[in-house]
């Protein structure tokens, strides 16, 4: 069999081979990646299933679905059809991988999952991955708690939402409490209570700790909140406006005065809660806006008729992509983990709509409907959320704009060749030298990059945890060894533009010593220290690594900006030190014995009173504590006298 001839490689994509040299991703060389795809294709069959397109380093570069792959894969040969965004993942292609499904539906459940995996660059993706925080009625305790919670829904128990933001179900909860006065404790927290804490002296709480309210009475209290959040509002209005009416007419004035503050807490979630959403009981609500090449979808959750809140998202990697392409893969990573509600609501009508609707089915277990309303009530909610989505993308836009400002300001401050992408702002904490750690927050063109933050605690025995020098050595170290290691030609953006470090020439001595030995010469290092007057006058100096000291006007918007990334790096390393300190304040020296559990442990120190204790105790005294045999008490006493 003759070989197929090379392809014509069109002029504006030969345009492109100096931005990948630029960029040091070397000359894409697109007959290989052509040659690799057609191999691909001998081997494949019209079934549906799920393809990756795999690079030279096996990273992932794109991850599509096809109803027949055979048919879509081969597409990817045809160069002069593709636009040029799949030219440059073509050229970059070097092996693919494929997985084959019972159903087109089935592949596009796969791909919203393989794209959250991989975040391929060639694909749409979620710039804010989070997950969204729902209210959860625990049932794993004779009492149950009422609580926030985001993640997998492992715990036992009854869950509301999505809410839109942990703001929006504070606020919920916040009233949630004074209406229901449902337990927000821990269950360690509950069990150990003697008398009613503040919450309820506060009426917050209906104190079930101590018995101020017996089992069938909170259980009340728990249906009429799960009726709440299921929408049935009027029936607990009209409850508790009963139980006043009761209570007035029984001369008991301070029940209805309880009576009388939830209902206020009743109206006040009702008002926040309003949302012109008729006929909608359980549904999402999606607008997308475009403008410039970047694109926003807004969301509305309404959950038993109730607004949940709303939500702007703006997805990646949409340049040159179709607004229904980004709209429909946006939508299969959006419920790759949380279900979806009964009806989604649409500002358009997609292609591959009813595609979409098998496969949310599927992963709901139940019919899952799609509507995109040309008229009626939900006409007018559609509108709404374009003009949130077209609002939210032009106050993007404008921040974008004075990002970009700055950014080029830092750049002609620290003769960057261009604006940074990536900065990358260091910082240690400890407290003489306790609980040492390092911290990195990354900030970019779109602002802080918080996925990308990471702590370093200080591991290596060498590094005195009282000596921030040493400290910032072994973090660039740590951090820079990992860089070398896992992208060695700086394919992934990951290596920074500009590096700023919370400290003077010490600090910045200590990391360019580092960055010299691991042969890094072109990472940009600045230290940021206070002024002559200790930042009191907001002043800051810039120290270089060639022996500069820069200062700016205290007005400068550069010198504000610099400031708030400093800031920034501040609280999340005292944060995390915090967490470490916190941490290890709950363990002892008895966490450290063979054999002793967690319940050994509580047994142990309610007997004793505190691990010293259990410490220096002779062997008969550790013998008498209960639940410790004569084996345990032997095994005790070798550890703290014989260690």
């Amino acid at each position: 069999m003759s070989s197929s001839p090379p392809p014509h490689i069109p002029d504006r994509f030969r345009e492109d081979k100096a931005a990948y040299a630029l960029r040091g991703l070397g000359q894409p060389d697109i007959e290989a990646g052509v040659a690799a795809i057609r191999d691909t294709v001998r081997t494949l069959t019209l079934q549906p299933g799920v393809y990756r397109m795999v690079d030279a380093r096996g990273d992932v570069l794109y991850v599509g679905k096809a109803k027949a792959l055979k048919n879509r894969v081969t597409n990817y040969t045809q160069i002069t059809r593709l636009p040029k965004r799949l030219q440059r993942m073509v050229a970059q292609t070097r092996s693919m991988t494929i997985v084959t499904t019972g159903t087109e539906a089935e592949a596009l459940l796969l791909e919203a999952q393989l794209i959250k995996r991989y975040r391929p660059p060639y694909n749409v993706l979620l710039r804010d991955d989070k997950s969204f925080p729902y209210i959860l009625v625990r049932k794993d305790h004779d009492f149950p708690r009422i609580q926030k919670h985001r993640g997998a829904r492992k715990i036992a128990g009854r869950y509301f939402g999505p809410y839109a933001s942990g703001g929006a179900v504070n606020r919920t909860l916040n009233a949630m409490q004074k209406l229901f006065l449902l337990r927000s404790c821990t269950d360690s927290f509950f069990a150990n209570r003697s008398r009613p804490c503040l919450l309820y002296q506060i009426k917050r709480c209906s104190a079930p700790c101590v018995g101020r309210i017996d089992a069938d009475g909170y259980a009340e209290l728990v249906s009429d909140a799960e009726a709440f959040l299921s929408g049935k509002a009027g029936g607990v209005q009209a409850k508790l406006a009963s139980q006043m009416q009761h209570a007035s007419e029984a001369m008991d004035y301070e029940l209805a005065a309880v009576f009388r503050d939830r209902l206020k807490a009743l109206t006040f979630v009702q008002t926040y809660q309003a949302i012109n959403g008729q006929g909608l009981e359980d549904a999402d609500v999606f607008a997308l806006a475009a403008r410039g090449g970047a694109m926003c979808i807004q969301a509305f959750f309404i959950r038993g008729g109730q607004n949940c809140g709303s939500h702007s998202i703006f997805p990646v990697h949409t340049a040159d992509v179709d607004e229904d392409e980004v709209l429909t893969s946006f939508l299969g990573q959006f419920y790759e983990e949380a279900p979806p509600p009964p009806v989604l609501v649409l500002d358009r009508s997609l292609v591959e709509e009813d595609l979409l609707a098998e496969a949310l089915s599927v992963r709901a277990d139940r019919k899952v409907r799609i509507e995109s309303p040309r008229r009626g009530g939900k006409v007018k909610l559609i509108d709404q959320a374009r003009r949130n989505a077209a609002e939210a993308l032009e106050r993007r836009q404008a921040e974008s704009a004075g990002q970009a400002k700055l950014l080029r300001g830092l750049a002609d401050l620290f003769d960057l060749p261009e604006p940074p992408d990536r900065i990358e702002i260091y910082d240690n904490s400890h407290i003489q030298g306790a609980h040492a750690l390092g911290a990195m927050v990354v900030a970019g063109p779109e602002g802080f990059r918080k996925s990308q933050y990471r702590k370093f605690n200080i591991k290596n025995p060498e590094t005195r945890t009282d000596d921030d020098f040493a400290m910032m050595r072994e973090v660039f170290t740590r951090r820079f060894f990992r860089a070398q290691e896992e992208d060695p030609d700086r394919e992934k953006g990951e290596w920074p533009d500009l590096v700023l470090i919370d400290g003077g020439k010490g600090q910045l001595s200590a990391a360019c010593a580092i960055l010299q030995e691991m042969g890094v010469d072109d990472v940009p290092l600045v230290g940021v220290a206070k002024g002559p007057f200790h930042g009191r006058d907001g002043r800051e100096v810039f120290h270089l690594p060639d022996g500069r000291e820069i200062s700016l006007p205290v007005n400068d918007p550069v010198l504000f900006y610099i400031q708030r990334l400093r800031d920034e790096a501040h609280r999340f390393a005292i944060g995390a030190h915090r967490q470490k300190r916190s941490k290890a304040i709950t363990t002892s020296s008895l966490d450290e014995v063979p054999g002793i559990g967690p319940a050994r442990k509580k047994a142990l120190l309610m007997h004793f009173g505190t691990a010293r204790a259990v410490k220096d105790a002779r062997l008969e005294d550790l013998r008498r504590a209960p639940g410790v045999s004569a084996k345990v008490a032997q095994m005790i006493y070798d550890y703290f006298h014989n260690s």
